[in-house]
């Protein structure tokens, strides 16, 4: 009698399902796993992620058994206790989580969809700023590239891929003497260092001053083939400059060397050679 009654109420499931269109199934079943998915890839590596596979698999075959066995005349006390059950166990699970609730607020508050592009962009630049006064004050040659429009992705290639987040502690080590990357150059894309150790085209011509080194020049060679912002420190005397598209502005301190990010990161452009700033002196264009 009760396999029947099994047999039953398994066959009326899916004939259910198949009252559905296709594609409302597909649709289901997609958003389904994806939350699935998000949520074990949230709590992999913490404490919660055994016991909410526990807690899942439990929850799964009493669902399915309670529905499958479930009728008007069979196991209504079952049903019922079962019904009451889900009520204390989702306030349970609240409890219990709370620790993987809390840092999964914290962390969508930090996504990047709650932040503006200004603050990003503005963090980037005092993170850039603080570890060029360091390497400039410290007389440790560094080289670096700020993409904008046009992508170096193809000059990232050549180098040694990091893809972190600028911060001057990482700048830092990267050009601190003696690390296998600090003789090459960094690329950064919006808030990330894509690569480190990159290798960017010499400029060449009788115009350049030949007080240029391997840096300056390879600033310089990057600019006149891309949009991007390039920042040069020299190793041997600690001056720092920009290149953009290009032309070289030297000799520049923090506050000038911020003023031309700002403008820079806002597809403004260098100063003209007759523009007077005086946040900028000195400088020198080549």
């Amino acid at each position: 009698m009760i396999s029947d009654t099994l047999f039953d109420r398994v066959h009326q499931l899916l004939r259910r399902i198949q009252t559905y269109p296709w594609w409302v199934v597909l649709i289901e079943l997609t958003i389904i796993w994806a939350l699935v998915y998000i949520i074990m890839r949230f709590l992999h590596g913490t404490r919660g992620a055994r016991m909410i596979k526990g807690v899942a698999l439990v929850l799964i075959i009493g669902t399915l058994s309670i529905r499958v066995l479930g009728s008007g005349t069979y196991f209504e006390r079952l049903n019922f206790l079962y019904s009451n059950f889900l009520g204390y166990a989702s306030l349970a699970l609240v409890i219990v989580f709370q620790p993987e609730l809390r840092r999964a607020l914290v962390r969508l508050g930090e996504a990047r969809f709650f932040r503006s592009v200004k603050l990003r962009r503005a963090r980037v630049i005092e993170e850039l700023l603080s570890a060029v006064a360091y390497l400039s004050k410290n007389k440790i040659g560094a080289l670096i590239a700020i993409e904008r429009q046009v992508e170096l992705g193809g000059v990232v290639e050549a180098g040694t891929r990091i893809h972190a987040d600028v911060t001057k502690e990482l700048l830092n080590t990267i050009f601190w003497p003696g690390s296998a990357l600090h003789d090459m150059g960094v690329v950064i894309k919006g808030d990330r260092v894509l690569g480190a150790g990159v290798q960017f085209p010499l400029a060449e011509g009788e115009q350049l001053s030949s007080e240029l080194g391997s840096r300056h020049r390879a600033a310089i060679g990057l600019s006149q083939e891309t949009d991007a912002l390039i920042i040069v420190v020299s190793e041997e005397t600690g001056t720092i400059s920009l290149s953009e598209r290009g032309r070289l502005l030297r000799n520049l301190s923090i506050s000038g060397l911020r003023t031309l990010l700002v403008r820079g990161l806002e597809q403004v452009g260098l100063p003209s050679d007759s523009q007077d700033d005086n946040d900028l002196e000195p400088t020198q264009a080549v």
